[in-house]
């Protein structure tokens, strides 16, 4: 029974092609000498890889453990440590190189053990996605990018596959690529700003590290940094990718017209921000409260606004315009000290006198408590319907919010000091007159 391709679909008539250059392979190599030989070098590529990665294996991994070190060597060391799994693929790679320039200067042929090199090289890529790239991103690009072109290799169809991709013209307005273009540029983009990505991360933990600078300045040092690092890759990636960079001009032209009219406000809270960061009145730590009400400490400072986290946990995002063009209280600038104040009242009864050096020998006696830039200082505030009105002024380095109480143990310092010397606190007293008679219920 006779199968005529011809009616058939144009793929299945080119899988079929294949398959059959596949079984006259097959078939070449299965009535060769020369392949036999081949596969009983694979053979013994293969087993001397596994009997010296046995022994080198434990060697290397105690020659790269650095302990609990933790300076650049030693995260070198690790690095390297990483790549462990690929010994025995890459061995066996090596060795059957050897062996395929063995049997091409015997036989002059090498089809069958050129085959199992790449058969070994895509062992070393899976081993690689699967058991050393941890990051997402890579990862992802391990598994659909970086596997399949090395399968495609290892069956020798990388080059039809390309071929194919290169044909496929994708048309878009006025232009046009090609779909291995599009693949390329994607893998390759994804690469470079994953460098930068890791290159930024890497540059700001050490400028954070650098604390003989100031917070603010150490903001702005790593912003310039990322700017600079994401601008020259995206200038790498048009280099690599053949892109005219003044084929940009208008792409510029119309961010430029944009920024003069619809994005005025973007570029007044970036300039605001680096102004911010220059002069160092805001910084991330600072508890600050702005003219709105609006209060929290800064956890986080962007190109376009700051991030306030209030006691309470809500976020609040603040554009950093406002902190240049309404009034701002920074509790936290420079690491001052606040002044806080606690009031309280004693009764009628009371010697007055006795009361101020009573409570500031009480106040001093928190740990927290301030003797620079002043002591704890009680006044006398006046004379109230109840009692006499006290407060008790002291200085402290932090805000009086959040995981810090100090009112409240002064306030709790206050009331035992006031116990401990028989003096009490008043509470409010009423007086009610009643005028007219009284009529009993029988009246």
């Amino acid at each position: 029974m006779e199968f005529d391709l011809a009616s058939q679909p144009e793929i299945v008539q080119t899988a079929v092609g294949f398959a059959l250059q596949g079984w006259e392979i097959a078939k070449s190599w299965l009535l060769s000498p020369a392949a036999w030989s081949q596969f009983g070098l694979l053979i013994v590529a293969y087993v001397l890889a596994i009997l010296a990665t046995r022994r080198l294996s434990p060697v290397l991994a105690r020659l790269l453990d650095p302990g609990e070190s933790d300076g650049m060597i030693a995260q070198a060391r690790r690095f390297v440590a990483q790549f462990l799994p690929l010994v025995m693929p890459l061995m066996a790679y090596v060795l059957t190189g050897i062996g395929e320039s063995v049997v091409r200067s015997i036989f002059d042929s090498g089809a069958v053990i050129a085959f199992g090199k790449r058969v070994f090289l895509f062992l070393a890529v899976r081993a690689l996605v699967r058991d050393i790239l941890t990051d997402p991103f890579l990862k992802l690009l391990g598994r659909y990018a970086i596997l399949p072109v090395a399968a495609l290799y290892t069956l020798n169809l990388l080059g039809v596959a390309a071929a194919q991709l290169e044909a496929t013209v994708v048309p878009l307005g006025n232009l046009s690529f090609n779909l291995l273009w599009m693949l390329q540029f994607i893998v390759v983009a994804g690469v470079i700003f994953w460098l930068g990505k890791w290159s930024n991360s890497q540059s700001t933990d050490f400028i954070q590290k650098q604390a003989e600078m100031r917070p603010s300045l150490r903001q702005l040092v790593a912003k310039a940094v990322e700017f600079l690092i994401f601008g020259i890759a995206f200038l790498v990636l048009m280099n690599i990718m053949g892109i005219n960079l003044s084929a940009l001009a208008v792409l510029g032209g119309a961010i430029g017209v944009g920024l003069g009219f619809g994005l005025q406000k973007i570029a007044s809270n970036f300039i605001s921000g680096v102004i911010l960061l220059v002069e160092g009145q805001a910084t991330v730590g600072d508890y600050v409260e702005l003219d709105g009400g609006e209060a929290g400490i800064i956890v986080k400072m962007t190109a376009r606004a700051a991030i306030l986290e209030t006691y309470d946990g809500r976020w609040i995002v603040v554009p950093n315009e406002d902190f240049i063009t309404t009034r701002v209280v920074n509790y936290s600038d420079s690491g001052s000290a606040n002044r806080y104040e606690a009031p309280f009242s004693v009764s009628y009864d009371t010697d007055i006198n006795t009361v101020p050096a009573i409570i500031e020998a009480a106040v001093a006696k928190h740990p927290e408590v301030l003797d620079a830039p002043y002591p704890p200082d009680c006044e006398l505030r006046g004379f109230g319907d109840s009692g006499i009105d006290f407060a008790v002024e002291f200085w402290v380095n932090g805000i009086d919010d959040g995981p810090n109480k100090y009112t409240s143990d002064v306030l709790f310092l206050i009331w035992n000091a006031l116990k401990d010397n028989g003096i009490t606190i008043p509470y409010p007293h009423r007086t009610v007159e009643l005028t007219g008679e009284l009529r009993t219920r029988s009246e």
